[in-house]
């Protein structure tokens, strides 16, 4: 696992003017040992069609606890950089809890509130997938930022499947943004919103995220969200 720049401060100014921020994370034999484990039936809690649901056209799979070694480290390094930024964003709304500054922390009060299945996934598409846009939310706890890392390296793997965002702004239009990823690089972004600042003050952008059509191959994704699911 490769660690760049996380610093909170950084993160919180890529976040403010993109919506967004990309790290590489992974070098290319660790995506290669992740993805494999996508046939690993005993790596996972529940397997996701997403035709079946009308999510989209593909499937994913959440991984069960123990997460596997890389995963787990991967969470656990990725909170408290951006437990900063979410605590960041708290203080400039307004608002007086603030979240943990260890996963651990955060995961025992996730798990108090019955919240206690892992959300860490592993998401596959072939020629024709897509995923509808969305947000990720599981429970009433919810940490406001998370990520995914592409295991798959674009243009030999798989053709389209780019990782989009919209971003729903108050009495205005919605901005759409596409996410460019490489091999082991990571897309950090909102859960469901983000604050944005006006002449009034901050205020709430929506955020929803997805993928759009594959055009062939196959394209794999790990995800890490950090809240646990009710």
């Amino acid at each position: 696992m490769h660690m760049p720049d996380l610093s909170p401060d950084q993160l919180a100014a890529d976040l403010a003017a993109d919506g967004y921020a990309t790290r590489p994370l992974l070098t290319a034999h660790v995506c290669r040992d992740l993805a494999s484990l996508y046939e690993e039936d005993n790596r996972f809690r529940k397997r996701i069609v997403m035709e079946q649901h009308v999510y989209g056209q593909g499937e994913y799979k959440y991984f069960g606890y123990p997460l596997p070694d890389p995963v787990a480290a991967l969470r656990a390094a990725l909170y408290p950089p951006l437990a900063a930024v979410a605590n960041g964003w708290r203080r400039l709304m307004g608002e007086a809890d603030s979240f943990p500054d260890t996963l651990d922390a955060y995961l025992a009060l996730c798990h108090a509130a019955g919240q206690t299945r892992p959300t860490p996934l592993m998401l596959r598409y072939t020629a024709g997938g897509f995923n509808c846009l969305h947000q990720d939310l599981y429970g009433d706890l919810v940490f406001p930022l998370q990520a995914v890392v592409l295991l798959s390296t674009p243009g030999e793997d798989f053709t389209g499947g780019e990782f989009i965002m919209v971003e729903q702004r108050p009495r205005a239009q919605s901005r759409g943004m596409v996410v460019p990823l490489r091999l082991g690089e990571a897309a950090i972004f909102p859960v469901h919103h983000r604050p944005g600042m006006g002449v009034r003050g901050p205020y709430r952008l929506t955020m929803r995220h997805g993928v759009s059509r594959v055009h062939s191959g196959h394209r794999q994704t790990l995800g890490i969200i950090f809240h646990d699911a009710a």
